[in-house]
């Protein structure tokens, strides 16, 4: 198994285990025996560091477990949006655009904001037409009705 590849399972098997009910429990009771064994120890600048080390060294590591397995989780849920635009009736040019900077993203996401805005007035108009149209249709029914006259929808 190659460097890489072991990393990436460890990293996925820690962070897996650190999400884990069953973890923060057992944390939980570390902390606690530690504070219980305050009085032992006088609350001695030793114990005190003891806390201390342990819990920045955890946090230090698995600040790069997590974020290895938050990239490759990521670049996987990219890729399936990639091949989803790349086969739908979406826009091409949306592939790739994680690569663009950050005021690149803020007026493409102005630009799609807006034709979502434009896209909601025109159902909206269109919706309003078709219930006009309804409206129209069941009135000259009813008046067919009343009248016993044929009557013709606008």
């Amino acid at each position: 198994m190659s460097p890489s590849r072991t990393f990436t399972t460890l990293a996925s098997r820690v962070a897996h285990a650190a999400g884990r009910p069953a973890s923060f429990a057992v944390s939980l009771v570390v902390i606690l025996a530690w504070a219980a064994s305050g009085p032992l120890f006088h609350y001695s600048d030793t114990w005190q560091l003891i806390i201390n080390t342990g819990t920045t060294i955890v946090t230090f590591l698995m600040v790069f477990l997590i974020q290895n397995t938050q990239n490759r989780d990521g670049a996987a849920i990219q890729a399936k949006l990639d091949e989803l635009i790349r086969t739908s009736a979406a826009q091409n040019r949306y592939i790739g655009i994680e690569s663009l900077t950050e005021e690149e993203l803020a007026d493409l996401r102005t630009r799609c904001a807006s034709r979502a805005q434009v896209s909601l007035l025109d159902e909206a108009r269109q919706a309003a037409d078709e219930a006009e149209d309804a409206a129209h249709r069941r009135a000259a029914a009813a008046a067919e009705r009343a009248s016993g006259l044929p009557t013709y929808p606008r």
